[in-house]
């Protein structure tokens, strides 16, 4: 019988995308297979492709109170994984990764399905865009998985962060989102240039009067609900 856990990380319609994930040269006789589920939580902000990291101890997506990587802050600004992935995949303590290829909508759900080689050791990493804000994302790091048995389900709360790396202005020509369509990812930094939590959005409506943002993109946390079940 599938045995489920929860607990808060960090302070309807399915849609379901599966991408398995890419090996890498360490391959052990032992094969362990996951499926990660992203639920959207929020009211009107959809987040971008999920970028999914299974790797050994020694490798962070990000740490809180440090500069984002370029790659970080490319899915951040941009919600584009391509730079994250590519750079999970050179580190030597990542053993597979996976993206999807759609955003998540509001109260929406995707699924990715991920393949590693098993290690005493293993954890996973995810990461996805807020995309009506400047730099907002979510996602974990470094989470366990070395307890979790096959059919097992964990389900993670997790909040919002801040890249750091981009002034939350809130502007038509900053916001890349559906709301407004403005520049993604660009490398000059005009904020503290470190991750933090996210201070939320102000929106127009509370007299930001700069912000393409209305009250329907404000947001609580938990932002999204992450699952993760071990399927082999």
């Amino acid at each position: 019988m599938k045995r489920k856990s929860f607990y808060l990380a960090g302070v309807p319609l399915l849609l379901t995308t599966l991408l398995a994930g890419c090996f890498h040269a360490n391959d052990t006789n032992t094969v362990v297979s996951y499926q990660v589920t992203v639920t959207n939580l929020s009211e009107a902000q959809p987040l971008s492709p999920v970028a999914v990291i299974l790797h050994r101890s020694g490798y962070h997506t990000w740490k809180i109170g440090t500069a984002a990587s370029d790659s970080l802050e490319q899915l951040a600004e941009g919600g584009i994984p391509a730079a994250l992935l590519a750079e999970a995949s050179a580190h030597t303590s990542v053993t597979a990764t996976a993206a999807d290829n759609a955003a998540i909508p509001p109260g929406a759900s995707s699924s990715i399905i991920i393949q590693s080689p098993l290690h005493g050791d293993l954890a996973l990493s995810l990461a996805t865009m807020l995309v009506n804000t400047n730099d907002g994302f979510t996602g974990l790091d470094a989470e366990p998985l070395g307890t979790l048995s096959r059919q097992e389900s964990r389900s993670i709360l997790v909040a919002a962060y801040d890249a750091g790396t981009e002034a939350n202005s809130e502007t038509a020509a900053t916001v890349p989102g559906p709301a407004a369509g403005g520049e993604g990812y660009n490398s000059a930094r005009d904020d503290r240039n470190s991750v933090g939590g996210h201070p939320g959005v102000v929106s127009i409506d509370d007299g930001l009067g700069s912000s393409v943002l209305n009250a329907s993109h404000r947001f609580d946390n938990p932002i999204a609900r992450i699952t993760i079940t071990r399927l082999q």
